[in-house]
């Protein structure tokens, strides 16, 4: 669900810029209640695994489309609202940038509609709520299930929403909604099983992680080494191995772009969107997760037919380690600016 800058206008791309920054902002701010030196390096290997799950796309049987781990959930869960959305913006900020996964203009938005609906609308409203009458596997499937479900329905009719602002006439509303969430649903219920699936595996390991998450606690003295180690090790599995055997069929957001326009693809001609076409361009040093090709073999390749699978292929690989490697550095180096910030506001205090 990562859109491209060709589906909104600089006005919208401009306005979600806005609105994304303010929510980044305020998490900074809050986050400083419950961060410490255990929280930097949980940011860190949670924003690495979810960029390498976000690679492996999985099939949705019988529509030819494909979805993604959204994480935004299972951050919230794992690392409280506030460190959950920063992580978030920091995996989308390093795959727009480096990958073009997502475009620059609409970054704002991927960030709002991944992030902020799952860690500061389902999170607290109705992960917590359901949670707060006590942890049992049982309400852990339900919480999780329902809250991951409701977020990327959210995050989907956001898109839809930013799309109609944007005037794109390519994609009415009445029909890009009717094809956006139900697939989108049934996404969602396989984002609720990972979830749930991950949030069992730490509660049973360590739910000290997961409670004081909750509370908006530190970590304080619990070790966490084991969980580190697990989701490092799993991070490098998946975005070095796992992602080679990712559906070839297009995303939801993609497949319904087709089944409303007929193309996966709106194509863009204004100033602003060329220009920061070509600053992506730039910049993204793994397109697609792959090496960069040159135009006469894409078209060459074009021109072969359908992708093998499982796609084994080196350019992936790396971009799966580089890429949840950036990541890692990005979240922890935000936990580390923040944790400095908090330092120094008790120095100047006493």
């Amino acid at each position: 669900m990562h859109m491209a800058d060709a589906l909104i206008s600089p006005v919208v791309g401009g306005t979600m810029w806005a609105a994304t920054a303010g929510v980044a902002a305020y998490s900074m701010k809050k986050i400083q209640d419950d961060m410490d030196e255990k929280k930097i390096p949980l940011m860190g290997v949670m924003g690495a695994f979810v960029f390498a799950a976000q690679m492996i796309n999985f099939s949705i049987p019988g529509t030819g489309s494909s979805g993604h781990l959204g994480g935004g959930m299972l951050l919230a869960i794992l690392l409280g609202p506030y460190a959950g959305f920063l992580t978030m913006a920091s995996i989308l900020v390093i795959q727009a940038l480096f990958f073009a996964d997502g475009g620059l203009l609409a970054l704002g938005c991927n960030v709002f509609n991944l992030g902020f609906f799952t860690c500061f609308i389902a999170y607290p409203l109705i992960y917590k709520r359901i949670m707060g009458k006590g942890y049992s596997p049982k309400r852990i499937f339900g919480a999780a299930m329902l809250s991951a479900i409701i977020g990327l329905q959210l995050g989907a009719f956001g898109v839809v929403l930013e799309t109609l602002f944007s005037g794109k006439t390519e994609l009415p509303f009445g029909t890009f909604v009717m094809l956006m969430q139900p697939i989108h649903l049934a996404i969602g219920v396989v984002e609720g099983l990972i979830t749930t699936a991950i949030v069992t595996f730490v509660w049973k390991a360590r739910p000290e992680i997961i409670e004081k998450a909750a509370l908006g606690e530190a970590l304080g003295s619990i070790s966490i080494k084991k969980v580190l180690a697990g989701f490092a090790i799993a991070a490098v599995i998946a975005g070095g191995v796992f992602s080679w055997f990712a559906s070839t069929n297009p995303d939801g957001l993609e497949w319904s772009m087709f089944k409303t326009a007929g193309k996966e693809e709106l194509e863009a001609t204004d100033g602003i969107h060329q220009k920061l076409s070509e600053i992506q361009s730039k910049t993204a040093f793994l397109p697609d997760y792959s090496f960069k090709t040159p135009e006469n073999e894409k078209e060459q390749s074009a021109g072969e037919g359908e992708e093998s699978w499982p796609a084994v292929n080196s350019g992936t690989s790396i971009s799966g380690l580089v890429g949840g490697g950036m990541t890692l550095a990005l979240a922890a180096f935000t936990g580390m600016t923040i944790s400095m910030i908090k330092r120094r506001k008790k120095k100047v205090i006493v």
